[in-house]
């Protein structure tokens, strides 16, 4: 029988996490089939993961709002969510926005900022105070549901990027909560400190590269949990990891590869702020170089269009040369709904991280990095090799893969 698992998502309410709770209670209810979910496959049947019905949901957001009103956006803008199902969850969405706390908005920059409507978020305190704010909202959470373990996802909008810099180590980064250093941080590195330090696994499914610096990864390693990141594979990256391969076997050189992107929604908000942008770019371009084991012209456009709401299109463009040295082109299309393709991802990492968690593993989740665009302590951008290695993982818990 799967235990339960607390799952406490940061930006609880961005589609995202809206459409995740939703699809979880609905599927476990039988309202609607398990299909995207990868840790459904019979495959993950002998790890006997939680049940979706065993997931209990709590988090931290900006905004104020709760999951009713946020679903019932949803649908009425996008239309991925039912309204007929909906009303039927109503009252468990109603009742899991109880468990909801205000966030926290240190150095976030102007883009998020612009989207904060609880106060909360803005406390005036220190570091120090926030992190122990973070860390007594997850261990009150815990106690209440009475829950083993609890993994924290990261799901709050793009922060601006921080490059390869912050805390190289763990002393330097107590150094600077400390001296309350607020231009030396950003949110995501606080939610990442204290989910640690209350024991708890953590998934940064964004492109914010201070989720998991040097320093954290070296608090994680010494609290003995399971980490993993950056920015969820979910889109047009999914299908470069999928496709570039095709032309590495046939040994075609791409000479060119260049994909625009639009959206809607607060992530296209969010990244239509250049330095937001730039975390979000420096991951989506570092598939293909690393596939293919070569430099190329690639580039990768982003604009936000409002009226597409959580929809998105990429149209990618792609030069190659074949043989006798002649030069080729292949186009693609890809629309999908943002929060669509996403939501059984987490749910999957979430549910493999509730089990490494019980299994005692510590440090980066390597398993997990075919649901990444720059999956941490992996170099590997193959889709193909990063599922089976995700397979191989299985084998050594003794499931029989074929």
């Amino acid at each position: 029988m799967s235990q339960r698992l607390g799952v406490w998502m940061v930006g609880a309410l961005g589609g995202i996490g809206t459409t995740l709770v939703v699809g979880a209670r609905a599927i476990a209810k039988g309202l609607v089939s398990d299909a995207g979910l990868v840790t459904n496959r019979p495959e993950f049947e002998p790890l006997t993961l939680t049940g979706l019905g065993d997931l209990e949901f709590g988090g931290h957001e900006v905004r104020t709002s709760d999951y009713w009103e946020s679903a019932y956006q949803v649908a009425k803008l996008s239309g991925s969510l039912d309204l007929e199902m909906l009303q039927e969850l109503r009252p468990e969405l109603e009742a899991l926005s109880a468990r909801l706390r205000s966030g926290t908005v240190v150095n976030c920059g102007d883009a998020i900022e612009d989207l904060v409507t609880d106060d909360g978020a803005r406390a005036e305190e220190s570091l120090r105070d926030t992190v122990a704010r973070i860390r007594r909202d997850l261990a009150e959470f815990k106690e209440a549901q009475g829950l083993e373990h609890v993994v924290v996802v990261n799901l709050a909008s793009t922060e601006p990027d921080a490059g390869d810099s912050g805390p190289g180590d763990l002393a330097s980064l107590e150094q600077l909560l400390d001296a309350d250093r607020r231009d030396a941080v950003r949110p995501s590195l606080l939610y990442t400190y204290a989910a640690f330090q209350e024991g708890c696994a953590y998934i940064n499914f964004t492109p914010s590269t201070a989720a998991l610096c040097p320093a954290v990864r070296e608090l994680a390693v010494e609290r003995g949990v399971p980490f993993m990141g950056n920015d969820g594979k979910t889109g047009e990256t999914l299908v470069k990891s999928a496709l570039a391969p095709m032309f590495k076997y046939r040994n075609l050189r791409v000479l060119s590869w260049q994909g625009y992107n639009i959206l809607g929604d607060r992530d296209g908000q969010v990244l239509s702020h250049k330095d937001n942008l730039a975390s979000k770019v420096r991951t989506k371009d570092s598939v293909l170089q690393g596939i293919l084991g070569y430099p190329l012209h690639t580039h990768v456009g982003i604009d936000y269009v409002p009226s597409l709401d959580d929809r998105k299109t990429a149209w990618d463009f792609i030069h190659f040369e074949g043989f006798l040295d002649h030069r080729m082109s292949m186009q693609f299309t890809w629309q999908g709904c943002d929060a669509i393709l996403a939501a059984p991802l987490v749910i999957d990492m979430v549910r493999l991280a509730g089990h490494a968690l019980q299994q005692g593993e510590r440090g980066a989740m390597t398993q997990l990095a075919c649901y990444f665009k720059s999956p941490v302590g992996v170099d590997q951008h193959d889709l193909h090799e990063q599922f089976h290695a995700m397979m191989a993982y299985l084998r050594t818990h003794g499931v029989q893969v074929g």
